[in-house]
């Protein structure tokens, strides 16, 4: 769950004015809205940016990240806390989860360094718990921050599942890939592969909340960002047909760091190393292009997945957690 609030007023993002002190008349609002105009969805951006500067960790998944950037689904609401002119908190509510996954609604919250401990988190929590009422929420807190536990506990909210964040460095050294008799590996094609890719990735990770659902908009959203690198993204075929992919990325802003983005494999040909040689080749790729260190995100449960990344030289480094309310009746909007 977010970050809590604290602190000072801060001028719209960009603007390279100095915080000044709130008056006792500038109350906070909470605005609910559609899809992002525009201006909104650079305000919500530079927001994001400011408190991962702060945080040394970003407050939204890419997920959201990408609604910000091009308005979003319809479906999904904004919830935009001003004081004045000026934003200093948002929420993002998928009312039937990320990617239509019907796992219930989902959130995230972030509040502007300069505003916490203000009780700005609580605000929005309440807000985005009306909103999903009387449905159970659930929202993530990426970093695990003292902060963001704090509000969670103070919201009502319990503590159901966590993400690990992994890395290693790229001047280790790296096995070569060894792959299965009968499997050849290309990369990713635009234009031709999408809808096999979709298949594939649907029957991978069939058990997965959000990556098992992804559609064809949310593929096309991240060909269209600038990271995108089809010679980055492989394919491994068996018989003419897609049996694993490693689609990596590569993070420019420095430092500069690769990912290994999804690794997936068809389950009808797991247990056979094809896992492990495409996230290696995935790796001597990300090496090749200079870059000094890879990370991933796993969830702290897939124990299998876990011990492979071990065996490749990946250690723990950080936490994304979710943590979930039961909900409450549509009467009943507030938390006590």
């Amino acid at each position: 769950m977010p970050h809590a609030p604290t602190g000072d007023e801060v001028p719209p993002a960009g603007t390279g004015q100095v915080p000044r002190a709130a008056t006792s008349d500038e109350a906070p609002v909470v605005t609910v809205t559609g899809p992002l105009a525009e201006a909104e969805g650079r305000s919500v951006l530079g927001l994001a940016e400011t408190a991962a500067g702060r945080d040394g960790v970003g407050p939204l998944s890419e997920h959201v990240l990408l609604h910000a950037r091009y308005g979003g689904d319809a479906g999904a609401r904004n919830l935009l806390l001003t004081i004045g002119p000026r934003l200093t908190g948002y929420g993002h509510l998928d009312p039937a989860g990320q990617a239509g996954t019907h796992q219930g609604p989902a959130a995230e919250i972030v509040i502007h360094p300069d505003y916490r401990r203000r009780g700005f988190g609580l605000t929005l929590a309440r807000a985005l718990l009306a909103e999903a009422a009387p449905d159970p929420l659930r929202v993530w807190a990426h970093g695990d921050l003292p902060a963001a536990r704090a509000l969670a506990a103070r919201a009502g909210f319990a503590r159901i599942r966590s993400l690990w964040t992994m890395r290693r460095p790229l001047t280790d050294p790296l096995p070569d890939p060894v792959f299965p008799p009968g499997v050849t590996v290309r990369t990713f094609r635009v234009g031709a592969d999408e809808a096999a890719w979709l298949d594939l990735n649907r029957k991978a990770f069939a058990s997965h909340p959000e990556q098992g659902a992804w559609t064809a908009e949310d593929l096309s959203l991240r060909e269209r960002e600038p990271w995108f690198d089809p010679d980055g993204f492989f394919l491994a075929e068996r018989d003419g047909k897609l049996a694993g992919f490693h689609w990596t990325k590569i993070h420019a802003a420095p430092p500069a760091v690769g990912e290994v983005y999804v690794v997936g494999v068809d389950p009808a040909g797991q247990g056979g190393g094809l896992g492990r040689a495409l996230t290696l080749a995935g790796l001597h790729y990300l090496r090749s292009r200079g870059l000094p260190e890879v990370m991933l995100y796993v969830d702290e449960d897939n124990r299998p997945a876990i011990r492979l990344y071990e065996s490749l030289g990946f250690i723990h480094e950080g936490t994304d957690v979710m943590f979930q309310h039961p909900g409450q009746g549509p009467a009943s909007a507030s938390l006590h």
